[in-house]
């Protein structure tokens, strides 16, 4: 009796997991939103000084509960012998964080080559996208209004997948919370077609 109240009440408790890619080049503030995210959402949680956060040379993992589901953060390495590795990822992703170093102008067009060849691998079809002008807090940095053309170029590779470009600032947290909600509720609209990983399970 008592295994079925606990398989009963483990049932009524499980939250929906989803699983979500941070990409981007090396340098783009990856791990430190994923950090930012944490400290953000999570309670209690302490973060990890972003003075002492070094580059990602493999894969970072987190996890969040946020809008009544449960999301896994994949933070992949961006160097350019890593990005091979990153479409190994990309089936079981139900959505995708791109980050931009808005403050890297020399960079902006290495990193929309890869956002282009990343968007159009058949296995992200339809997989919501948040692509996020980070470091925000730097002066100089691009604005919304001058990254959001440059990713939108090769609009027909984004297709009709909900995506957007959003302001953010890693380092300070502006921005991290309203990004994840967005993607939140994109994900389970986008559910019928992307399961949780749970409801997958045998």
């Amino acid at each position: 009796m008592y295994s079925l109240l606990h398989g009963f009440y483990q049932y009524m408790v499980q939250k929906d997991e989803f699983c979500v890619l941070i990409l981007g080049l090396d340098n783009a503030g990856k791990t430190t939103y994923l950090e930012a995210a944490k400290t953000k959402l999570t309670k209690n949680y302490q973060g990890i000084n972003p003075g002492k956060i070094t580059t990602t040379v493999g894969l970072n993992i987190g996890r969040i509960d946020v809008g009544g589901v449960q999301l896994n953060f994949w933070d992949l390495g961006g160097q350019s012998e890593l990005q091979s590795l990153w479409d190994k990822y990309y089936e079981e992703s139900h959505a995708v964080i791109y980050i931009v170093d808005s403050w890297d102008r020399e960079r902006v067009d290495e990193s929309k080559e890869i956002f282009d060849r990343m968007i159009a691998n058949d296995n992200l079809q339809g997989v919501p996208l948040l692509v996020l002008a980070n470091k925000q807090d730097l002066p100089e940095c691009m604005g919304v209004r001058e990254v959001k053309p440059i990713f939108n170029k090769n609009a027909h590779l984004v297709g009709k997948r909900d995506c957007m470009v959003m302001p953010v600032s890693a380092l300070t947290g502006d921005g991290v919370d309203e990004g994840i909600k967005w993607l939140v509720d994109c994900i389970k609209r986008n559910a019928f077609a992307r399961p949780p990983r749970n409801s997958e399970d045998p």
